[in-house]
């Protein structure tokens, strides 16, 4: 399993799950170099490629292509209704959108047994665009935007899964939370595969500072969820506690969020600590509160002295290590 967090550190009172579900994540082939464009072109993402690649394993799609226009081929747009586009030819006004329909319908379809964590679009696609596509009248006027024909069936589908488009990965907020939700996803999809009550309540404790970082009424929500799992029938509760669990990891984190955090890891072994210790890690968290520091120091300076102090349930909060430590940003605000 990529992550940090190993089935050993989620299940420590049940037998391990193992880590035999790959970290698949879907993605728009030309980002991968493949010259599938319109115009015989790609679009490669370095980021994508070298770095992310790296710990996930690529299900490279090209709709367009898969679907029978060929390369290179006449550019499409979407047109005539806002909600309910077509996706015509440029020049030719060639209707494609039944066939694409078709196509979409059929490779969501083959997607159910793949376990997807996430996927990566192009943005601005026709087919791929998951938002601000542009959506045209036939006579070339702007109507509005929609999203691409494809990643709407995708997302229809999947309405858990984390998706985000290659441009918006540029922002480095938007990035480490993609990252965090399709790690975080990931780890979900394991436990599921064979959810106990038990191994629900483990899970959930681990990931406990996690989903505060993120969103203080998830994370009660779900505790209460946890609290009261006996009442509820094991599907029934995978159902509730997935969609809460990855709508709390869709919250945007603040630096007053990681700070409230810190403190509450840090509470935990504060008073083991010698009176110079305790006062150079007051000093690192007041420095990441007023924009000195990333969130990597005080992060860094805890994990060290619960690694040193041995405190079990603080070392086995993923908050310390939500993905591999090579994909973690440095940015002040985590």
């Amino acid at each position: 399993m990529p992550s940090h967090v190993t089935p050993e550190h989620l299940l420590p009172a049940e037998e391990p799950l193992g880590s035999d579900l790959p970290l698949r994540l879907g993605i728009s082939r030309c980002l991968l170099g493949e010259p599938v464009r319109y115009d015989g072109g790609h679009k490669q993402n370095q980021f994508l490629v070298d770095v992310l690649g790296q710990h996930v394993e690529w299900v490279p799609v090209c709709p367009e292509v898969e679907a029978g226009f060929g390369t290179p081929r006449e550019a499409m747009r979407l047109v005539d209704d806002v909600a309910e586009p077509r996706l015509l030819t440029v020049r030719s006004h060639h209707d494609y959108t039944g066939r694409m329909r078709r196509y979409a319908k059929t490779r969501v379809r083959e997607f159910q047994a793949l376990n997807l964590s996430g996927y990566v679009f192009k943005k601005d696609s026709p087919s791929c665009g998951t938002r601000r596509v542009r959506v045209y009248a036939r006579d070339g006027r702007l109507l509005g935007t929609g999203k691409g024909l494809f990643a709407e069936a995708f997302q229809r589908a999947f309405p858990l899964t984390p998706i985000e488009e290659e441009g918006r990965l540029r922002d480095q907020g938007l990035r480490e939370n993609f990252i965090e939700r399709v790690f975080g996803y990931h780890r979900w999809q394991v436990l599921n595969a064979r959810l106990t009550k038990g191994r629900l309540v483990a899970f959930h404790t681990v990931h406990k500072y996690l989903l505060l970082a993120h969103s203080q009424r998830h994370y009660r929500e779900l505790g209460r969820l946890v609290a009261n799992a006996k009442h509820h029938p094991v599907r029934e509760l995978a159902r509730t506690y997935g969609h809460l669990f990855m709508e709390a990891l869709a919250v945007k984190t603040t630096i007053r969020k990681h700070v409230n955090v810190l403190q509450h890891l840090a509470g935990h072994f504060k008073n083991a600590l010698s009176a110079k210790a305790r006062t150079e890690l007051h000093g690192v968290l007041s420095d990441y509160h007023h924009g000195f520091v990333p969130l990597s120091v005080p992060v860094a300076l805890i994990g060290h002295y619960v690694r040193i102090l041995d405190v079990p349930y603080v070392r086995d909060q993923v908050y310390l290590a939500p993905h591999p430590k090579e994909l973690t940003l440095h940015s002040v605000h985590g």
